[in-house]
C-alpha cells in the first residue's frame, strides 16, 4: 500500500507506464517506450497513450499476477483440483490448504501489484478524457475514448479480483497523489460500494469499447484488446458476484444483500446482449481450443470464444507466465506439476464427455518430449496448459526455461452462455427455453456435438428452478476445470465448505470403490512408449478402461499403474485426502488475511475475520 500513500507516486508511474508497455503488450501494442516524462506529455499525443495503456494491460501477468499467483496459487483447492505435495511452508502450499497467515510471502507482492494497476488505470482514467483529440468524431478521437473504456474495464478487473480474495478493500479511483494528499491512510469500504463503482464504470465503458466487428472502422486492428464483448462479459460475471454470498466483515457471516436479484438480471442482460451481438461464439471443437488455440499462441480466434485474455511475452517473471510449467504435466526433468486433479472429479465426468481428457491429464512426458507416461490417479495433472502441446514456437524437451508465453484465459464465451442460463433461471424461478439452449450448446460441444441439433447429451426437460441450478454448478465445473473459477463460484454460492466436505467423504468411498464407485479398475495400464494424448483404448494410450475392472495379468506392452486404492487416502501430504484443504474453516477461509505487509504501511487497515 506504500505505492498508494506517497506524493509524485503518479509521475512515478507515468514513467514506469511508458518503460513496461514495451515489454507487456506486444500483442495488444507494438510501440516503443518513452522516457519519464510528466502526464502532459504521456497524454499529448494518440501514440503515448497507446503505451500508457500497455502498461495497464501489463500488470495483468507476471509472477505476482496471472502468471502464476493470481491463477494458480489462490485458486486451489477446490473439488476440482488441489495444489502441491509437502509440508506446510508459509507459502503456496499453506495458502491451497486454506493455512496462511498474514505472514505469508505470497501474499502481498500480488496485492500490490492489483493496486498498481489499478493506480495505471487511474492515470489513464483521469487523463485521456483530457486530452484534445478526445473529443472530435475521427479515428483517433474514437481510438482515445476505446482506451478509456479499456482502462475502466481494466481497474474493474483488478478491483474484482482483490474484492474475490481480500474482500472490503480502500477506495482508490483516483491517482495516487490526490489520494495521498486526502486521505493518506484510507480505511476499507464495503465492498458492496466498490462492486456498484465498478458496475456503473463498466456502463460507462460500454459505450466507449466498440463491438470486436466494428475496430475496422475506428482503424484498430482484431486483436487482444478489449471490445466491447469482454466489458459486458465482465459486467455479468461482478454482477453475479454482487449478488452472490460473502464473508461480512461485519457479521463474520456469509451474507449477500436482499437486492441481490437486481444483480442477476444486470448478468442476464448483459449476457443476453452478447449472444443476440453474434460476436462470439463456441470453437466447435473443445480439444482443439486449447491445444491448437491457446497452446499454440494462436493470435487469430475467428470464433471470438476467448473474450479476455491475459497476454505474456518476454520470458521472465515480470511480464510472462509459467502456466505449462508450475502445471500440467512434467517433460523429462522439467516442470512443477503442482496442481492435481481431485479423483473424484475425474469421475464426476461422463465417460463419453470429452472435456474430461482435456481438463485432466492423466500423463507425464518422458525427457524425449514425444513419448508418454501415465501417471496415478493420485497425480492427474490439470491438462488445459501442457507443455507437450507447445507450438508456434515448439519447447525443446532439453530447454530449461519456465516462461511459455501462454496466455491465462479470465472470460470465455461457454462462460457467457453459463451465466446466463444461471441468471436466467433465478430471475423466472425456473429456467426457461433460452437458458436450456444456452446449457445444451455447452454440452453439445462438451461431447462432441453439432452445437444447433438436439442430442442426447442435452439437459432434461421439465427441470425444477433447484433442479436446474444444481445442472449448472455441475456444468460450469465440467467445462471451466482448472481456469480458476471454481473456487470463486462455490464462494458466491455459499457452496465451498459443503463441496469440500462432500469430496472428503466421497474420496474415502472412491478408495475402496463402494457405490458409486463400483467396478473401477484396480489398475490401469499404460502402452509402453506411447505417443498419444488420447486416453481411449483404441489408438490411444491406455490398453484398459477407466470404467470396467483391470485385467487379471498384465497387457503385453503396456506399464502397470496402481489406480483406485488406499493411496488415495494415505496419511501424510502426498495423497489427495491427506493434504485437501486441511486448514480450511468455514466463515474465515472464504477470504485471504490481509497481508501483514499491507497493514504495516497502513494501520487503518483493518483484519479479515478470523484472522
Amino acid at each position: 500500500m506504500k505505492k498508494l500513500i506517497q506524493n509524485k507516486t503518479s509521475i512515478f508511474l507515468v514513467s514506469l507506464i511508458a518503460v513496461t508497455a514495451l515489454f507487456g503488450c506486444k500483442h495488444y501494442l507494438d510501440e516503443q517506450p518513452i522516457t519519464q516524462f510528466g502526464t502532459d506529455f504521456v497524454f499529448s499525443t494518440r501514440d503515448n497513450a497507446y503505451q500508457a495503456i500497455a502498461g495497464v494491460y501489463s500488470r495483468l501477468v507476471g509472477d505476482q499476477g496471472y502468471g502464476i499467483r493470481l491463477s494458480l496459487y489462490y485458486t486451489v483447492d477446490n473439488d476440482e483440483t488441489q495444489g502441491p505435495t509437502g509440508a506446510s511452508d508459509n507459502d503456496r502450499r499453506d495458502i491451497a490448504r486454506y493455512a496462511a497467515t498474514a505472514g505469508n510471502a505470497q501474499l502481498n507482492s500480488p496485492f500490490n501489484q492489483l493496486f498498481t494497476g489499478i493506480e495505471y488505470a487511474n492515470i489513464c482514467i483521469a487523463n485521456i478524457p483530457k486530452m484534445a483529440q478526445y473529443n472530435g468524431n475521427d479515428a483517433t478521437a474514437k481510438q482515445l475514448k476505446r482506451m478509456h473504456g479499456e482502462a475502466l474495464t481494466l481497474r474493474a478487473q483488478y478491483y474484482f479480483e482483490a474484492i474475490r480474495n481480500w474482500g472490503d478493500l480502500p477506495a482508490n479511483f483516483q491517482p495516487a497523489a490526490e489520494i495521498a494528499a486526502a486521505n493518506p491512510l484510507p480505511s476499507r469500504v464495503n465492498r458492496d460500494t466498490l462492486y456498484n463503482k465498478i458496475l456503473d464504470d463498466l456502463l460507462a465503458a460500454e459505450s466507449l469499447v466498440p463491438w470486436k466487428n466494428e475496430l475496422s472502422s475506428i482503424g484498430d486492428p482484431v486483436d487482444e484488446r478489449i471490445t466491447k464483448g469482454t466489458v459486458k462479459a465482465l459486467r455479468a460475471r461482478i454482477a453475479l458476484f454482487r449478488g452472490g454470498y460473502s464473508l461480512r466483515n461485519t457479521s463474520g457471516q456469509m451474507e449477500r444483500s436482499a437486492d441481490y436479484l437486481k444483480f442477476y438480471q444486470i448478468a442476464r442482460d448483459e449476457c443476453n446482449d452478447i449472444i443476440n451481438s453474434g460476436q462470439h461464439a463456441l470453437n466447435p471443437d473443445y480439444k482443439n481450443l486449447w491445444k491448437n488455440n491457446v497452446c499454440a499462441h494462436a493470435i487469430a480466434d475467428s470464433y471470438g470464444e476467448l473474450m479476455f485474455q491475459a497476454s505474456a511475452v518476454g520470458a521472465t517473471g515480470t511480464e510472462d507466465t509459467k502456466l505449462g510449467f508450475y502445471n500440467g504435466p512434467t517433460v523429462g526433468s522439467f516442470g512443477n506439476k503442482s496442481i492435481n486433479i481431485m479423483p473424484t472429479y475425474f469421475y464426476a465426468f461422463d465417460s463419453a464427455d470429452l472435456r474430461r481428457d482435456v481438463t485432466c491429464c492423466v500423463y507425464n512426458v518422458n525427457a524425449d518430449g514425444s513419448t508418454k507416461a501415465g501417471t496415478a490417479i493420485t497425480a492427474i495433472n490439470d491438462g488445459k496448459y501442457r507443455r507437450d502441446w507447445i507450438t508456434n514456437p515448439v519447447v525443446s524437451p532439453t530447454n530449461a526455461v519456465q516462461y511459455f508465453s501462454l496466455k491465462w484465459q479470465i472470460i470465455r464465451y461457454s462462460d457467457v452462455l453459463l451465466m446466463f442460463a444461471e441468471a436466467d433461471n433465478e430471475i423466472n424461478n425456473g429456467p426457461t427455453a433460452a437458458a436450456y439452449n444456452a446449457v445444451n450448446m455447452v454440452r453439445r460441444r462438451g461431447f462432441g456435438k453439432s452445437l444447433t441439433a438436439t442430442s442426447t447429451v442435452d439437459l432434461p426437460a421439465g427441470l425444477s428452478k433447484s433442479q436446474f441450478f444444481t445442472a449448472i454448478v455441475n456444468e460450469r465445473s465440467f467445462e471451466l476445470g482448472g481456469e480458476g473459477i471454481r473456487k470463486y463460484d462455490l464462494i458466491r454460492w455459499n457452496l465451498l465448505t459443503q463441496k469440500i466436505n462432500d469430496t472428503k467423504t466421497a474420496l474415502t468411498v472412491l478408495a475402496t470403490g463402494a457405490a458409486p464407485y463400483t467396478g473401477l479398475p484396480a489398475s490401469m495400464y499404460f502402452k509402453t512408449n506411447s505417443t498419444s494424448d488420447d486416453n481411449t483404448i483404441t489408438g490411444g494410450a491406455w490398453a484398459n478402461s477407466f470404467y470396467k475392472a483391470a485385467p487379471s495379468s498384465t497387457p503385453s506392452g503396456t506399464t502397470k499403474i496402481t489406480w483406485i486404492g488406499s493411496t488415495i487416502t494415505a496419511t501424510g501430504t502426498s495423497s489427495p485426502l491427506g493434504r485437501f484443504a486441511t486448514g480450511f474453516t468455514t466463515n474465515k477461509s472464504e477470504l485471504l488475511p490481509i497481508p501483514q505487509a499491507a497493514r504495516d504501511a497502513n494501520p487503518n487497515l483493518s483484519q479479515n475475520p478470523g484472522y
